[in-house]
Parts: structure tokens; C-alpha cells; sequence
């Protein structure tokens, strides 16, 4: 989702490089620092016995008052210090700086007088207990919640019920059936089971109101006697209590609705903590509230823990609105203008985003700490920029230009300024107007992205954030001091206020662009200005230096920091390569800002470097054999040399540091030939400023100019014709692009009053084969047309409110096919939503799935009838929500990322022992920098879930595997493509420990998840189905098996080709089961198929083609073996002698064997002895979190090529 969008390759390269400057053996010796071993404390808590904490030198004191506040028996408290042989600690001093605290030191817990600040804290933490079971915030999209559904389909944690269900794994009680709309080549696609009941999510009601009273605030004689606020409670019982929040705790005072009598009631039961007064007056409140308590603890950590990053979820249930204070609270304080730790206060987002950033970086402990704050100030200012941006559009917001057009208003709110994606003065009239004006600020966000993860001291980025929402882009920014004081004229004293027309520069500047030029691979270039005279800069015009009132050196408008593509700019007079010319570039695109993007530069980049390698290599094996200079061209292709000889003449040239004239010569003409920048290194940078309209070159740089244009339009070439083809881009993918396209601007015409009715027209319009579409217009908004006609200004809408309603089914696919050619240049044959699922094999669902998560629809889940004729699938109760689809940075843990990539590196060189150090170490750092939930985390778990499988501790393997899918369903959305891998592998680790019915369910979810996504035509849904039909053939449900794995050895024909190697096993699975069903005739047949391939693939005498043959043998015994039998019944009848024949089941061993063959784990022994001593390490390093291992049942080491972190864009 988009929530988590800013996670992309451009900045993991840009992070490789940043980390490998801290690469150094150093490192190591930080890294123990860090991993202080913990020790235990003791806490005296009132009202319970003294009990151990475990906690580590390096947490705060804080972290302990959060554990105290999660905990079941201490959660109801917040106002307490912490004290040490009478010393109150400070809550922010690390535990290893307080003098005395050592191993058995007893902390006292003690009751601390409130305040207003801390008496709103307690209510609202309060009010969360209540409601930690209840998914409404999720469902709402609030407060960093989000939806996990894994503990429905385990029954709980894992850990537990594998120790549970150990003794239940009989055969017998394992009920395999899958679901009816699972089964292969099942046309019902429902939506109910994405979110299936969960049973922990009944209420358990514990009070029907708590809210604040209408008597507040308290009057000035009652503050003097310590009241704070008032609350009113009406319990389960139906009690109507009013209860006074003063500075020693909570009372019943005598206050009713309409009479205020501050007094304690008789009796007043006053009460440190609002739990503890509600337990005395509310026996239903006592029982409830310790039964939710006794569920929450119960729940993982993972399922309740905030996310770093807003998920939205595109289905909801119909829920319930019921009274909450604290909601009501934060909608009309907007509460995130004022954070609680600074009450009164707005944050000043610009100097927190830059603070942190000037933090000292020179080891890791400190390293850690700098990118731990701006990850956090980051998170923060997405969320604050979110919902500044829906309050703009919503209206809620004063323009500060009120008197300017709506699409020309700006605003500031909370301290972060807000602009819309339209072409205001026209500024870029000449670069495609509203288009350019809407795609300018994702290309400023990559921009900031670049520049943030180069990360250069004393060069300083904006905060920004792009939202889009109800049909509007608005883009939010923090605020260079000073800015709003003065014209951007007087303020810009490097780049172009014009595109170039005038352009200056700066000596500082360029010195700071300079340390970027390379990372960034942007060239260095002269323009001229409006005086014909030459300007140098590191960047294109358009980036613009303004040196703030702070002092700081600030670049902003960023939408050029990559070179344009010139398949998409057409330029007079110049032709791009025959490549680009036979797929018909150049083409015109309605804006002219396309650019490339920074992974296509990195692979042209890469490509390149191995083409310099490759000629450099040949020219000096030349020189070697003294061969004739004119002989090179023909044997060229012939004797290009590997990447290993090409890396050996690196290390030749870098040794021999160009003293050698032939080695120098040899440089040059590669250098040459690839167009580096420099003639004695590989150094490839682009000039972004080529063909860009306005901007003009000096005469003297006409050469490189030339140069320049030449590599562009070899990037473009290589695009087409090395990138694209790698790609599969889909038609549900194109379609639903060009439909948001239109909703975009469907939405901007309709008022808020007629939103749901003009969504749900939308979707019916788009989905429902219902051809007349009729669209619904709320009553009350016909009778008050006449009103409305001078409050239209007040939203930035345009055009005639109702237009929205003449939309037919129809114009809309006319619009869709219309925009796919004008965009993507496809012509879409088809004219109505049944045209496109007949021609394309398309699904109806993927479709609405598609829709509402690039649109940020959330619907009502239920079963839509989309093929009805007679009525249509949607109506306006069926649109419960538009959430804001959200862009931004997301900064990296980059000592982190260096240990993550360290680790895959050693693990598939075949070093497990130094691999699986490694992935613990980059654990611990994530852990450190993003705490405890984000994708990198889920990356790392995974791959240490397979080196405990491979080690053989499938305990640990499943335990690790279940947080990295409980963070996948929480970070990246229950039905995201990692979450569906995330199951496949715990449905492997759950197999593998026993538990064959939860592999199933898993198995079977996973599925599930997939046809929603992505339909069964796709080629994962070969493994997929590989796996399921591998288990079904363990628990011997044979014919199920068979349906299952006939279908993966079709898909696996139809996306490999018949003779692919992943065919051959997939017949090999389908004879296994075959022979288990002695069915030898379609099992010999089947082993037949596999065998041909491998003979033809590689070889008779390889390993595959021989095992192949034994089995074949083995088969053809069996099937005599059979006949014999047979014929002997027929001859003799019931007097026949019959040799018993051997019917067995697959042994679990051997089901095992081939499900780590299909899902690519390849074994490579390892002595015992190296298995104990790696098991030790990594107890070690786990022991804070992890306990009991089992000891070492299998010897091996995982290959794992697939364990990238994951990409989201």
C-alpha cells in the first residue's frame, strides 16, 4: 500500500553506499558495545507481590514505566515514578548512567500527584485498554493500527499450541477439506472470508459511556480545591455517575446532568486509579474488564504494537459508532497541532526534521541514535502532513490567499504548508499544465528521497509529503524559516526561478552538490543566463538553493534531480536508437516532466560498468597474445571474458595505479567507449538539464553536449530494450491505472454531501453489468441548489456539482479505452466491463480491489453481485469510506541494511555461521533505529526463520516465521503479495514441526489471498498449489492431491514451456501420488514426461536424469508386480494366492524432502559440530528475546536467493 510507499530500490543503493563507508572491522567491536548483556530488577508495584524485569543497560527508564503500563496487573496506572533506595529517576537517563542499579535492585512503583496533562493521559490510556480488542481503529485507519488475521487460522500463538497440539497430529482427526471457492478452477470469488470472525473481537462491554462532562472545565474555586476535570460514566449496570479528576485521584462527586454539585458523593471511593473506582462501583466493570485484560496480554505483541506508518484497509464491516471521549477529544482540538508531551504548543517540524539530521554520526551507537530520531520525526510528520492534508480538502483549513481562485489557495496548518497539484500563474504552461503540475510533486519526492539518503552534512532537504485524496494531490512541506517574509526572487540564490531563463549560483552551494554528483550520478554542467552568461551547477535549473533564516543551506523543487526520458520528448531534429524507433518512440506524453527513474540509472549504470570491465579485459588479453589489432572486432563475441576475469583485471589496473602507458591506453579506449565522464576511471553521470525546453549551453561545451545527449538517448534505448522486456506489466494493472485517472477528475466536481452516492455511481459504472447506471442524488441536496451556488467556492472543487451523475457505463469504458491509448499508447478491445473479463480472463474482484486501494475506496465487505442485469452492485451504503492514498520518505537504518546485506551474502556463499550472526546483528539494529514493526524487520525474521529451519531448530524457525507474517498482515496489509509469501513459509516450518492441519489452513488462506489479488492464471500459483497438493498427498487425500498438483504442472507448462525443469518436477509430484493410488499406468506416463525432460535439459548422466530412471524402474516392477496380481484373481477367483503388494503412504520425511525442494531450500551438510557452536551464538544473541531451543534434528544450509528486502512503491 501506499502507506508505505516512500520504501524504494532508489534509496537501497544509495544506503549500500552510505553504509560501506562504515564497513570497517571497528564495527564489530561497536556492535558488542551495544549488545550489553541485560539483567534482572525487581519491581515493587502497590497492591501486588514484588516480581522480576528482565531489562537492558541501554533502555530508559521510560521503557520500563511502558512495560508497567502494558502489563496485566500494573496497566491501570500511568502517574508514577520510579524510585531507587528513595531516588526518583529520570525518565529519559539510560539505566546503565544510574548509579546503584545493578542485577537485584528493587524498584519502587510510587503514586505521583496528577495534573491536568497527566490526568488526560490516564483517561486516554484508559479508553485504549477498553478498547485493545475492538478493530474499529484499525477498520478506521487511525492512530497506527492495523488488521492481522493470522491468529484466526493458528488458533493463537504458535508456540503454544505447537507444544498443544503435539499429541492431536494424528491423521485421522485432521479435517483437510479446503473451502469450495479454493478448489482449482472454481469460478466463485467471495470477499467475506478476507476478514474472517474472530472471536476475540466480541465485545466484552465494560462501561456503555465514558466521556467528558459537560461541566467542564472546572471553575476557579473548584481548581483551588485540585479539580481537574470531570467525567461522566454510565456503567453496564445503567448507573449514571459523575466522577471529579483531581491532582490526588478519582471520586464520585454529586454533579448530575443539569445540576453541577461538585462535592464527594457518600461514598466518594477515592481512587488513585480510574480503574480502581470503577472496579468498587461497577461489579459487571470488575469482571469484564479482568477478562479483556487476561485476553490482551494473550494477543502476540506484533498484533498490538503501533505501526511506524498508516495502513489503510479497502474492506470494513459494518460497525457499530458508539460514545468515545478521547475521539471526540482529538476531532475538534486536532490534537496533533498540540502532542501531549508539549500541551498548548505546535511542533516546529522544520527544525525537528533538521535537528536531527545534525546529530553526530561518527560510530555506531551514535549512528543509531541520529537515524532512530529522524525515523521517528519522520513517522510523525507523515501522519501530522496526512491529516493536514485531508482537513485542506475537506475545507477545514483557512487558505492564507482566501481571496485567490480555490485552485490557486495555499495554506499553513500546524506549522507545515499546503499546496494543491494544479498549474497556478501558469508556471508550467510550456511543460504540460495541470498534467506537469500533477506529476511535479512525486518527481520532487523522489528527489527528496535521492537527496535525503545521500544524506551530505550541511545540505538540507524539506519534509515532504504527497497526498492524495477525494480526487485532489496535494503536496505538504515544512518551512524554511523566513520564507513566507520575503518574495522566492530575493530568496533563491542558486538554480532557475524560470526554467531557466534566469539562472545564478553559489560557490557553497556547488561544494555541497558536489559530494551528491556522484551518488546521484549527475553531472556537472555550464548554462547560459539571461545575460549569455555561463552558469556552473551540479543539478538542473530548477533546483533551487535558498539559504533559510536559520542559516541552513536549503535545495527544494527536486522534480529533475534524474535525467528525462526521451522515449516520452519528442525533440526536433533528433532521433533516438533503431530500438526505441520500432516499438514507435519517441511519443508525445502530455507533460514533458518524464523522467527516468534512479533504479534505471543504477542498472544502466551496473550495465555499463560490466561492458567497461568486459572490453577492458579483452583489449589486455589482446596485448597478452600480441594477436593483430585488426582480429579483435571478429572474436570480440567470441572471447568476451566472465565476470571473475573482469573483476582480476580491476584489481590488476587499481595495483598497477596507472603507471603502466599500455594499462593507462587500455582505460582510455574503454572509458571511451562506455562515455565516462573521466579518461582514467569508469565514472558515468547524466546532465539533467539536456533538451530541457529554455535551457541553453555554452558554445565551448558543444562537444560534451553532444556526448551527453548520446548517453540519454542510450539509457532510453536500454530501457526499451533490456528493462521492459523483464517487466509484466498486467491489463487489471493498465485498466485500473486509467480508471483512477478518471476518478481523479470524476471526484474534484462532486460536493462532500453526495460523496458515497457519487463513488458507489462510480464503481457501478466501472464493475456492474447492470448497463443503466442511474446515479442517486441525495434528496436535500436538489431542494438547496439554489443556496449552494455561492458556497461553491469554498472547496476546491470545479465545474457543476451534479455533473458526476450523467456518467454512464458506456462513456466510461469509451473514457478508459481513450485514456489507455492516449497514455500508455494500448488499445483496450473492449467496450464494457463483461468485454474485458471475456477477452482478458480478468476477475471482476481484482478489479474492485485494484480500484479501491490506488483510489483509497474503503467498502462495505459483503457479497457483491456484479453480474446482475437488473439491478446494480453497488449503493451508496456500500462506500463507507475515502482514505488518503500517502507518499513519503522512509529513511533507512543503514548500518542495519550493511549487516542485512552482509548476512544474505555469507549465507549464500554457503558461511552460515557468520550469515546468521550478521542477520541477528542487522535484527538488533532495526529493532534499534525503527523499533519493534517495519518491512526491513519482516525481511530480516524471515531469513533468520530459514537458517533455524536449515539448522534444524523448526521450534525457533516457526516462531520467528509467525512474527515475520504477523508484521507483513500489520505493515503491509493482510492481502499484500509478501503477506501471501510470509504464509506459504510458516505453512512449510508448520508441517515440518508436526502441524499438519494449520499448514493446510495456511496453505489454504494463502490461496485464497491469491485469487483475490491475482486470479489463478499466474505463475506463483504453480508453488502454491505444488505445496498444498504435496500436503494433501501426507495426510493421504489423494484425489484432492492430484487437483492440486495437475493444476501447478499446467500453469508451470503454460509460463516455463513444456521442457522447463520445474515441469519435470511437477510431473514427477503428480506420479508420486498416482503410485500411492496404485495407479502405475498414469503414474509411469507422468514419470515418462519428467524423465524426457531431463535427459534433454541436462544430460543422462546427471544426478535428476538417473534418480528419474530408478524411479522408473521402481514403477514399472510395481505396475507387473500389480498385473500379475490382477490375472491371478481373474484366473482363480477367491482361491487365488495373492502376493501382498506395497500400498503405502508417503513417509512425512519424504513429503518434507520434496517441499524444500519446490521452495528452493538446498541443503549442504554441516558437521555437528559446527551445528552446536552456531546454536550457542545465537542463543547468545537472542536471549533477551528468545528461550528454549530443541536440539539440532537436521544438518544443512539454506541458499536462499529470494530473501530481499522487500520493494513497495
Amino acid at each position: 500500500m501506499n502507506g508505505i510507499g516512500g520504501h524504494d530500490q532508489a534509496e537501497e543503493a544509495e544506503s549500500k553506499q552510505d553504509s560501506s563507508d562504515h564497513a570497517d572491522d571497528g564495527n564489530e567491536q561497536e556492535v558488542i558495545v551495544i549488545q550489553d548483556t541485560g539483567f534482572t530488577v525487581k519491581i515493587q508495584a502497590p497492591g501486588i507481590e514484588p516480581f522480576d524485569l528482565q531489562v537492558s543497560p541501554q533502555e530508559m527508564v521510560q521503557e520500563i514505566h511502558q512495560v508497567l503500563m502494558d502489563r496485566e496487573d500494573t496497566c491501570h496506572r500511568t502517574c508514577f515514578s520510579l524510585q531507587l533506595d528513595g531516588n526518583v529517576l529520570d525518565n529519559f537517563a539510560e539505566l546503565k548512567s544510574i548509579e546503584g542499579l545493578q542485577e537485584g535492585s528493587l524498584l519502587k512503583v510510587v503514586e505521583e500527584p496528577y495534573t491536568v496533562r497527566e490526568a488526560r493521559i490516564h483517561v486516554r490510556h484508559i479508553r485504549d485498554l477498553l478498547k485493545s480488542l475492538d478493530p474499529s481503529d484499525a477498520y478506521n485507519g487511525v492512530d497506527c493500527n492495523s488488521l492481522s488475521f493470522l491468529s484466526v487460522f493458528t488458533d493463537g500463538d504458535l508456540g503454544d499450541s505447537g507444544k498443544r497440539k503435539k499429541k492431536g497430529s494424528e491423521l485421522e482427526q485432521i479435517d483437510c477439506t479446503p473451502p469450495e471457492h479454493i478448489l482449482p478452477g472454481s469460478k466463485e470469488r467471495p470477499l467475506m472470508p478476507l476478514q474472517p470472525q474472530n472471536k476475540d473481537w466480541k465485545p466484552l462491554q465494560c462501561l456503555k459511556v465514558l466521556t467528558m462532562s459537560g461541566w467542564n472545565p472546572p471553575p476557579g474555586n473548584r481548581k483551588m480545591h485540585g479539580d481537574l476535570m470531570y467525567l461522566y460514566v454510565v456503567t453496564v449496570e445503567d448507573r449514571h455517575v459523575s466522577i471529579t479528576a483531581s491532582t490526588r485521584g478519582y471520586y464520585l462527586n454529586q454533579s448530575t446532568t443539569y445540576t453541577f454539585n461538585p462535592k464527594p458523593a457518600n461514598p466518594s471511593f477515592l481512587s488513585h486509579s480510574l480503574v480502581e473506582l470503577l472496579i468498587q462501583i461497577s461489579p459487571a466493570f470488575k469482571r469484564n474488564f479482568t477478562a479483556l485484560q487476561k485476553k490482551r496480554v494473550q494477543r502476540h505483541p506484533f498484533e498490538r504494537i503501533a505501526t511506524p506508518f498508516q495502513v489503510y484497509s479497502w474492506t470494513a464491516p459494518q460497525m457499530d459508532h458508539t460514545m468515545d471521549c478521547v475521539r471526540a477529544e482529538d476531532a475538534y482540538t486536532s490534537r496533533l497541532g498540540y502532542e501531549e508531551h508539549i500541551p498548548g504548543q505546535t511542533r516546529e517540524w522544520n527544525e525537528e526534521l533538521q535537528t536531527t539530521r545534525e546529530l553526530p554520526r561518527k560510530n555506531l551507537p551514535e549512528r543509531l541514535l541520529r537515524e532512530r530520531a529522524i525515523f521517528k520525526v519522520h513517522s510523525d510528520f507523515a501522519a501530522a502532513a496526512t491529516r493536514g492534508a485531508m482537513a485542506v480538502i475537506d475545507g477545514n483549513v483557512m487558505a492564507i490567499n482566501p481571496g485567490e481562485e480555490t485552485r490557486m489557495q495555499m495554506f499553513i496548518w500546524n506549522n507545515i504548508f499546503f499546496s494543491l497539484g494544479f498549474d497556478v500563474r501558469d508556471h508550467y504552461r510550456e511543460l504540460g499544465g495541470d498534467a506537469a503540475a500533477h506529476a511535479a510533486p512525486t518527481n520532487d519526492l523522489n528527489g527528496v528521497r535521492a537527496y535525503s539518503a545521500v544524506d551530505v552534512e550541511g545540505l538540507y532537504t524539506l519534509g515532504t509529503v504527497v497526498v492524495d485524496y477525494r480526487g485532489y494531490r496535494v503536496t505538504a512541506q515544512s518551512i524554511i524559516p523566513g520564507i513566507l517574509e520575503r518574495e522566492q526572487e530575493q530568496s533563491v540564490i542558486y538554480g532557475s526561478i524560470d526554467f531557466g531563463k534566469t539562472v545564478v549560483s553559489h560557490p557553497k552551494y556547488l561544494e555541497l552538490l558536489e559530494k551528491t554528483s556522484r551518488p546521484l550520478k549527475v553531472q556537472r554542467h555550464a548554462v547560459l543566463n539571461e545575460k549569455d552568461v555561463a552558469v556552473e551547477l551540479y543539478s538542473s535549473v530548477e533546483c533551487k538553493g535558498i539559504i533559510g533564516n536559520d542559516s541552513r543551506h536549503y535545495i527544494l523543487d527536486l522534480l529533475r534531480t534524474f535525467p528525462p526520458d526521451l522515449n516520452f520528448l519528442p525533440v526536433e531534429g533528433e532521433e533516438l536508437s533503431v530500438e526505441s524507433q520500432k516499438q514507435g518512440y519517441p511519443r508525445q506524453h502530455r507533460h514533458r516532466l518524464a523522467c527516468l527513474r534512479q533504479e534505471l540509472i543504477e542498472a544502466f549504470v551496473e550495465h555499463r560498468y560490466l561492458l567497461f570491465m568486459k572490453m577492458a579485459a579483452l583489449q589486455l588479453m589482446q596485448q597478452k597474445a600480441n594477436k593483430d589489432e585488426h582480429s579483435a572486432g571478429k572474436e570480440a563475441d567470441e572471447t568476451i571474458p566472465g565476470l571473475a576475469q573482469a573483476k582480476e583485471l580491476a584489481e590488476t589496473l587499481a595495483a598497477e595505479d596507472g603507471s603502466d602507458p599500455k594499462s593507462r591506453e587500455v582505460v582510455f579506449n574503454a572509458c571511451k567507449a562506455v562515455g565516462s565522464i573521466s579518461n582514467n576511471s569508469f565514472d558515468i553521470r547524466f546532465n539533467p538539464d539536456i533538451f530541457s525546453p529554455g535551457v541553453r549551453f555554452p558554445e565551448a561545451s558543444a562537444e560534451d553536449i553532444r556526448k551527453q545527449q548520446q548517453l540519454l538517448k542510450d539509457a532510453a534505448a536500454f530501457l526499451v530494450s533490456c528493462q521492459i522486456p523483464s517487466l509484466r506489466i498486467g491489463i487489471t494493472e493498465l485498466i485500473t491505472r486509467c480508471a483512477k485517472h478518471i476518478f481523479k477528475t470524476y471526484l474534484q466536481g462532486v460536493e462532500l454531501s453526495a460523496l458515497s452516492a457519487a463513488v458507489s455511481h462510480f464503481l457501478n459504472c466501472f464493475l456492474s453489468s447492470y448497463p443503466d447506471a442511474v446515479a442517486h442524488l441525495p434528496a436535500d441536496e436538489l431542494v438547496s441548489r439554489k443556496k449552494n451556488r455561492k458556497r461553491r467556492n469554498r472547496v476546491p472543487g470545479a465545474g457543476d456539482n451534479t455533473a458526476w451523475a450523467n456518467l454512464t457505463p458506456s462513456e466510461l469504458w469509451k473514457s478508459i479505452g481513450t485514456e489507455a491509448h492516449g497514455y500508455y499508447h494500448f488499445t483496450l478491445q473492449c467496450e464494457s466491463v463483461d468485454q474485458a473479463v471475456e477477452k482478458y480472463g480478468l476477475q471482476k474482484i481484482t478489479l474492485l480491489r485494484e480500484i479501491s486501494v490506488k483510489a483509497g475506496i474503503q467498502i462495505l465487505i459483503k457479497e457483491y453481485n456484479f453480474d446482475s442485469r437488473h439491478k446494480p452492485a453497488f449503493t451508496e451504503e456500500d462506500i463507507l469510506n475515502i482514505f488518503p492514498v500517502v507518499k513519503h520518505v522512509n529513511p533507512k537504518a543503514s548500518d542495519a541494511f550493511h549487516f542485512f546485506q552482509s548476512g544474505q551474502a555469507k549465507v549464500q556463499q554457503g558461511f552460515l555461521k557468520e550469515g546468521c550472526e550478521l542477520i541477528n546483528e542487522a535484527l538488533n539494529l532495526f529493532n534499534n533505529v525503527y523499533g519493534a514493526m517495519h518491512v526491513e524487520i519482516c525481511a530480516c525474521l524471515r531469513l533468520l526463520a530459514r537458517l533455524n529451519y536449515i539448522m534444524g531448530d523448526h521450534p525457533e524457525a516457526l516462531s520467528n516465521q509467525q512474527k515475520a507474517v504477523l508484521m507483513s498482515e500489520r505493515v503491509l496489509g493482510i492481502e499484500h503479495p509478501n503477506t501471501i509469501q510470509e504464509y506459504m513459509h510458516l505453512a512449510l516450518y508448520c508441517f515440518a514441526n508436526g502441524q499438519l492441519s494449520t499448514a493446510l489452513k495456511l496453505l489454504y488462506r494463502a490461496r485464497y489471498l491469491m485469487l483475490l489479488v491475482c486470479g489463478e492464471d499466474h505463475p506463483e500459483m504453480a508453488l502454491l498449489d505444488s505445496n498444498i497438493g504435496l500436503v494433501l498427498h501426507g495426510v493421504m487425500e489423494y484425489d484432492l492431491s492430484l487437483r492440486f498438483l495437475e493444476n501447478a504442472l499446467s500453469i508451470n507448462s503454460k509460463y516455463h514451456g513444456p521442457r522447463s525443469l520445474k515441469v519435470a518436477l511437477s510431473h514427477h509430484l503428480v506420479a508420486r501420488v498416482y503410485e500411492s493410488k496404485a495407479e502405475f499406468r498414469s503414474a509411469l506416463q507422468h514419470e515418462k514426461e519428467g524423465y524426457t525432460i531431463y535427459k534433454n535439459q541436462v544430460g543422462e548422466a546427471h544426478e535428476k536424469t538417473k534418480e528419474s530412471s530408478e524411479y522408473l524402474k521402481y514403477l514399472t516392477q510395481q505396475a507387473v508386480a500389480l498385473q500379475r496380481t490382477m490375472n491371478e484373481i481373474y484366473k482363480n477367483g477367491s482361491n487365488a494366492s495373492i502376493v501382498p503388494l506395497k500400498f503405502t503412504a508417503p513417509s512425512m520425511a519424504s513429503v518434507l524432502e520434496q517441499l524444500n525442494i519446490i521452495n528452493g531450500i538446498i541443503f549442504i551438510p554441516l558437521s555437528q559440530k559446527d551445528l552446536e557452536t552456531l546454536k550457542v551464538e545465537v542463543q547468545r544473541r537472542q536471549q533477551l528475546q528468545d528461550s528454549g531451543k530443541s536440539q539440532a534434528q537436521q544438518e544443512g544450509i539454506a541458499l536462499a536467493p529470494d530473501d530481499k528486502l522487500p520493494v513497495d512503491d
